[in-house]
């Protein structure tokens, strides 16, 4: 039994809710909870690794295993769901949630943080696939529209206030809160679960017909392609033979997902829906978006630490910048989808993304402090609103109601892959844009170079007065001129980042026009 023969008969038989914004709002907190955990624990990763004596190495996995954990879950979930009914799978998910975050900041040893951080993965991966298809099926027509905007707001905030929280639990708690508010967050997920979605009964024949192995290839392969892609920059990519392993156990079972796909009957995942719809074109509009997010998740907050100093606390003022405004523009952006063509939306979203990054390209120097990124970071939080949501409104308008599910499956692996990927990317791009600045400018400061003396003789002057001698004012001279050099380089990268992302959003202006018109919605 494929996926679109589970949506007919869900079709058929929708759940009704007594309560359906209270359900609504319990898969919505979920998506918060996934999202914000997530980047919480890599703003926090460097406390976490001191807690447990872990190196840089072994605690690069810690966010991985959450992740993959995630991932792996992407498949079976849908499944699950229409099997045993989304109120048990999310009641179970959550209680497994609180009990791992819970449990988690006891752990005295690595592999124990390992395990749990796996465990709340395999958790939450539960909730973003079945948001869609329970938003879908449990909001009347006309308000289905605020459900996904609020479901894209939601993403958009918890994505930019992570780095807030983090900096306010070192500051003023602990950094077990990085776990601890995941088992708090999991107890109102819960009581939203109990109330707002409804019982349903065991459908033991969706449990019988499914296509197993089809589901079982599909997550492996993504959980190792994932793993490699998470991994592929710390160990410099194909160079490591652990990262050559990861791509290629992933690329059998990709290709023997496609072949099971091909010859079964009925396959698990139904892969007409890329014909049948815009879906393939949709995809790559939202990798490109997951990846232009990462000039404010992870540009932003790289040039604040590395070039100015800032501490945790101090980024996520900054991209609360980003994060405050989704509030109003949620549901704004729903009213709007509602008269004006999500082509046109979408297009406008990358527009004012793209307009915000060159924008940056064109001025960022080393002096740049937090007040100099807010006219753009504004500007980006209205593109990304209004591109996320306008991408998730028109599928939905294309889709047959049954198709929801196949959706959920497909928007859940893509969001994750494609951000992963999109990380990937741009970290090691960045990385060797600023090793060749950093040679490039290198050349120039020489010992025959009177600027180069001038420089230094300027320095000298300044530390003189904090030195033991003029020996050790020299050195320190020496320092503050590789330090600036070193920051320079670092701001031509992060300059280099901007671009390339820019030019990521006229690739999806592109897309735009080969899109289809969806009909209006009801």
């Amino acid at each position: 039994m494929s996926l679109s023969s589970l949506g007919d008969r869900v079709a058929l038989r929708p759940p009704v809710s007594p309560h359906p914004l209270v359900g609504i709002g319990a898969v919505l907190l979920g998506a918060f909870i996934v999202t914000l955990g997530g980047r919480v624990t890599t703003f926090g990763l460097n406390d976490l690794r001191g807690a447990i004596h872990a190196g840089v190495d072994e605690g690069a996995w810690i966010t991985t295993a959450n992740t993959v954990g995630q991932m792996l879950m992407c498949a079976p979930t849908v499944w699950l769901g229409n099997v045993l009914g989304p109120r048990r799978v999310l009641l179970a998910a959550t209680f497994v949630l609180m009990l791992s975050s819970l449990l988690l900041p006891a752990a005295t040893t690595l592999q124990g943080v390992l395990i749990m951080q796996f465990i709340s993965g395999v958790a939450m991966g539960t909730f973003l696939p079945l948001t869609i298809s329970f938003v879908v099926r449990n909001l009347p027509p006309r308000y289905l529209i605020y459900g996904i905007a609020a479901y894209a707001m939601n993403l958009e905030l918890s994505t930019n206030i992570s780095a807030s929280l983090e900096g306010f639990y070192l500051d003023h708690w602990s950094w077990k809160w990085i776990f601890w508010q995941n088992a708090v967050l999991a107890v109102l997920m819960w009581v939203a679960v109990y109330i707002g979605i409804p019982r349903r009964p065991v459908d033991r024949d969706a449990a019988r017909g499914v296509e197993r192995f089809g589901m079982i290839y599909f997550s492996l392969a993504f959980s190792l392609f994932y793993a490699a892609l998470d991994q592929g920059n710390r160990l410099d990519w194909l160079n490591d033979g652990l990262i050559c392993g990861l791509l290629l156990a992933g690329g059998l079972m990709l290709l023997a997902f496609i072949l099971q796909e091909m010859i079964c009957k009925t396959p698990w995942l139904d892969l007409r829906i890329f014909v049948r719809s815009n879906l393939g074109l949709l995809v790559i509009m939202l990798f490109f978006l997951r990846f232009s997010i990462l000039s404010t998740s992870y540009i932003i907050p790289q040039y604040l630490t590395t070039v100015q100093g800032y501490r945790a606390l101090q980024v996520g003022d900054v991209l609360l910048l980003i994060a405050l405004p989704q509030l109003l523009l949620a549901p704004l952006i729903g009213t709007a989808l509602r008269i004006v063509d999500p082509r046109t939306t979408i297009a406008l979203g990358f527009t004012l993304i793209g307009y915000a990054c060159f924008s940056v390209s064109s001025s960022l120097t080393v002096e740049w402090g937090s007040d100099d990124f807010m006219p753009s970071q504004i500007t980006q939080a209205l593109g990304q609103s209004l591109a996320l949501t306008s991408i998730v409104a028109y599928n939905l308008r294309l889709l047959r109601p049954q198709d929801a599910l196949t959706f959920g499956t497909i928007i859940q692996s893509a969001r994750l892959f494609g951000g992963e990927a999109g990380t990937s990317f741009i970290q090691t791009y960045v990385r060797v844009r600023e090793q060749v600045h950093s040679h490039l400018l290198g050349l120039h400061v020489t010992g025959e170079s009177g600027v180069t003396f001038e420089r230094l003789a300027q320095y000298e002057a300044l530390v003189r007065g904090y030195s033991a001698g003029t020996v050790d004012a020299a050195k320190r001279a020496l320092l503050l001129l590789a330090h600036a050099v070193q920051a320079q380089s670092y701001v031509l990268a992060y300059i280099d980042g901007f671009v390339v992302i820019g030019f990521g959003t006229i690739i999806c202006l592109g897309i735009v026009l080969f899109l289809r018109h969806a009909p209006a919605p009801r």
